[in-house]
């Protein structure tokens, strides 16, 4: 996967939002203010830190050398994910679960509004 696919996949979700709120570099893919995702689109090995269940975030970094614990992140529920180490499917699986966390820990009101849209 390359950056720029990566990139759209991120923004392919409903209400999805790409912001720099760290460094120019540094790609923030947010739903409505939380953040799902982020990535230095730019950096080799593409690397990109996302969201996890606490228990499937350990099983995840024992099956694949390509995940490790978060970094700078919560280390008990966000993965930094090795994107060429892995196969596309499983890191597109590994974004669209991280995007459904996020969305499952918004007010009912915002997850209406957004199955609205």
């Amino acid at each position: 996967m390359t950056p720029a696919e990566l990139r759209a996949f991120c923004l392919g979700f409903n209400a999805a939002v790409e912001e720099f709120p760290f460094t120019p570099e540094t790609s923030v893919f947010k739903v409505l203010g939380k953040v799902f995702a982020l990535s230095a689109l730019d950096a080799d090995p593409l690397k990109i830190n996302l969201k996890c269940e606490p228990e499937q975030a350990v099983r995840l970094r024992a099956e694949h050398e390509a995940i490790v614990p978060g970094w700078h992140m919560n280390k008990r529920h966000w993965n930094t994910v090795t994107v060429g180490g892995l196969p596309d499917a499983l890191v597109r699986e590994l974004v669209e679960d991280s995007y459904d966390l996020v969305v499952a820990g918004l007010p009912r009101a915002e997850r209406l509004r957004l199955d609205r849209s």
